[in-house]
């Protein structure tokens, strides 16, 4: 069957190859994929700054945010022929560790975890998979045109329940929040952030485009100029660009009490002047909390797909800008300008 794999280390190595079927060894249920979307990781992967082959292997098969269709599972799986389902990407590790045999795989403590596309297990961007029941969401069958971006909703998913896990160490009734990037991920967790009642505020370079009226049509407001100008004092930020100087302004324009979540993973060797001092004196006297959040474990893609289900699906169906058949991965790879999500299709 086809794959679309990478030699890990090695960069610019992405290809599409033949693999064998996957052994009855991965997991009960065996599943069609239908799609892969494809994100800032897989190019990390792709430019070797990452990416860990499975044991005795020495390809990597992308493709980590995921959806496929059960061909086969056992009576008692609650799966049957023909299911939406999406596969969880991060599994426990083998010890495993406290935070991994409570089901927080997401909060490993050793770092001995795997990651379908990533960390030691082949993705999802082959046209079948196996893996256990328990290992795998079933979605509504309405959602076939967008079930892809669960991944990406379960990392919000998560975001915003640490947000309000946080918030009730004392009293807290947030009412705006700010969200950085107006990529997939912000704007999924604005639409979180509506969900829960919030005014929501997007900020983003862009001032044309898809992602201004996306936003909008929430019922969000988008800004284009810098989070300092605008004025806003919000309660709840949520960064998910990564982005220095966008970071540093998360950090700093907030409310008393604020809480600001960390999504964005940052590049590293340039430095940036930092008053710390001042810093640490504004987050103390205005009893700040700043927090960092990844991956997600299983509670997390529930959530996220009452999140989806709740959604508009002609606003999620407008967030995938470019649909590609497998064999079209490099035009895929290839960014353009009104990219919001680009998702390649497995399916002939």
């Amino acid at each position: 069957m086809r794959a679309l794999a990478v030699t890990p280390g090695k960069k610019d190595s992405i290809h599409l190859r033949d693999i064998p079927e996957p052994p009855a060894s991965e997991g009960q249920v065996l599943v069609e994929a239908l799609a892969v979307g494809l994100c800032g990781t897989d190019n990390e992967i792709i430019a070797a700054e990452y990416g860990e082959a499975p044991p005795r292997q020495d390809f990597l098969v992308l493709g980590h945010e995921n959806l496929g269709r059960v061909l086969d599972a056992p009576p008692d799986s609650g799966l049957a022929k023909g299911d939406l389902v999406v596969g969880i990407v991060r599994r426990p590790d083998p010890e495993p560790c406290k935070a991994c045999a409570s089901g927080e795989w997401d909060m490993c403590l050793n770092g001995k975890y795997t990651e379908h596309g990533i960390k030691g297990l082949d993705g999802f961007a082959r046209q079948h998979w196996r893996a256990d029941p328990d290992a795998m969401v079933k979605l509504d069958p309405g959602m076939e045109d967008v079930g892809v971006l669960l991944e990406p909703t379960t990392i919000v998913a998560k975001a915003w329940e640490q947000i309000n896990r946080i918030g009730q160490r004392a009293f807290f009734d947030p009412h705006t929040a700010v969200v950085t990037g107006a990529g997939p991920v912000g704007l999924l967790a604005a639409l979180v952030g509506v969900q829960q009642g919030l005014d929501v505020h997007v900020f983003d370079v862009v001032t044309d485009g898809p992602k201004p009226q996306l936003v909008r049509d929430l019922g969000a407001t988008y800004h284009s100029e810098p989070l300092p100008e605008s004025g806003l004092k919000p309660d709840v930020l949520v960064e998910c660009t990564g982005v220095t100087p966008v970071v540093l302004d998360a950090l700093t324009c907030r409310d008393q009490d604020a809480i600001t979540c960390l999504t964005g993973v940052s590049g590293t060797g340039k430095q940036t002047k930092v008053d710390v001092g001042a810093l640490n004196r504004e987050e103390v006297l205005m009893n700040g909390v700043v927090f960092g959040s990844v991956n997600a474990n299983r509670r997390h893609y529930d959530a996220g797909a009452q999140a989806l289900a709740k959604a508009d699906l002609d606003w999620l169906r407008r967030l995938i800008s470019r649909r590609l058949p497998l064999e079209s991965f490099r035009e895929a790879f290839d960014h353009q300008p009104d990219d919001v999500k680009v998702v390649l299709e497995l399916l002939d």
